[in-house]
C-alpha cells in the first residue's frame, strides 16, 4: 500500500490535475468504474488505483485517495490513462470555437458522439478535453470521439478543401439549408461571444433555433438539438 504523499507515483498522480503536466506526460486521470471501463475498452488504461483492498489496482491509503479527489463525491477508484486518439472519419465534424465551459464542451462531446459527429475538432482556446470536469461531462465519449485541436482558420479550410459544407449556429441569422447527405461541418461559438469575426467568414449558412420567452441557449443544449436534426442525414 502506499502511503507517502513523497512516494513519486503519487507525486506523479497529484500533477495529473493540471493540464500542463497532462500535455506534458501525456496521461489524464478518470474517476469511477464506468469511465475505467471506457478506458480500458479503448486500450487507454495504464492503471486502477484504489483505497479499496477489494478492488483490483494500485493499493493507497483512504488519505491519499481524498488528495486525489476532484469531484463532488468520494470515489474510490480511479483510472490512470494514456492519450490515445484513433482517427476516426466521419461526414459529419463539430467545431469549438473558443467554447471555454468543461461542462460545455464535455457534453457537447457525449452529443457528437450520440449523433453521429464524432470527429471533433477545437480552437487553441477551448476547454482542455482531458479536463477532469469534462470528461465527466461527456460520460466517457471523449473515448469514442475523434478529437483535434488546431487554428480554425487552418481547419475549415482544410475541410473546404474536401466539400465540406460549413455551418454554424447563431442566435439570430439564420438561412434556409438542404439538409442533404453532403458532408457538413457544425461551428458552435464562445459562450459569451458567440462565433468569431474569422471564423465566421468561412460559413456557407447560419442556423437558429426558434425560442420562446429566451433570447438564446446554453451552447451545448443548442449543439444537441441541431446534431439530433441531422443526425438522420447522416
Amino acid at each position: 500500500m502506499i502511503e507517502s504523499t513523497q512516494n513519486k507515483q503519487f507525486k506523479l498522480w497529484m500533477k495529473l490535475k493540471l493540464k500542463k503536466y497532462r500535455d506534458q506526460h501525456d496521461m489524464f486521470l478518470v474517476y469511477g468504474k464506468h469511465l475505467i471501463d471506457k478506458a480500458r475498452e479503448q486500450n487507454a488504461l495504464i492503471d486502477t488505483i484504489t483505497s479499496n483492498p477489494d478492488k483490483e489496482g494500485i493499493l493507497i491509503s483512504l488519505s491519499l485517495m481524498k488528495e486525489l479527489q476532484q469531484t463532488p463525491s468520494m470515489i474510490d477508484e480511479i483510472g490512470l490513462c494514456k492519450k490515445t486518439n484513433p482517427m476516426k472519419k466521419s461526414k459529419r465534424v463539430l467545431i469549438l470555437d473558443d467554447v471555454q465551459d468543461p461542462d460545455n464542451v464535455g457534453a457537447l462531446l457525449r452529443s457528437a458522439s450520440a449523433f453521429g459527429f464524432t470527429h471533433v475538432i477545437l480552437s487553441p482556446r477551448s476547454a482542455d478535453v482531458y479536463n477532469e470536469k469534462t470528461i465527466r461531462a461527456s460520460k466517457g465519449a471523449i473515448f469514442d470521439c475523434y478529437v483535434e485541436r488546431k487554428p480554425l482558420k487552418e481547419a475549415l479550410e482544410t475541410l473546404k478543401s474536401q466539400d465540406y459544407k460549413v455551418i454554424a449556429a447563431d442566435a439570430h441569422e439564420t438561412d434556409d439549408i438542404n439538409q442533404s447527405n453532403e458532408k457538413v461541418a457544425l461551428i458552435l461559438g464562445n459562450e459569451g461571444h458567440g462565433i468569431s469575426n474569422d471564423v465566421a467568414t468561412y460559413v456557407d449558412s447560419f442556423v437558429t433555433i426558434e425560442t420562446q420567452n429566451v433570447e438564446s441557449l446554453n451552447v451545448s443544449v443548442a449543439g444537441a438539438i441541431i446534431m439530433y436534426v441531422w443526425r438522420k442525414h447522416i
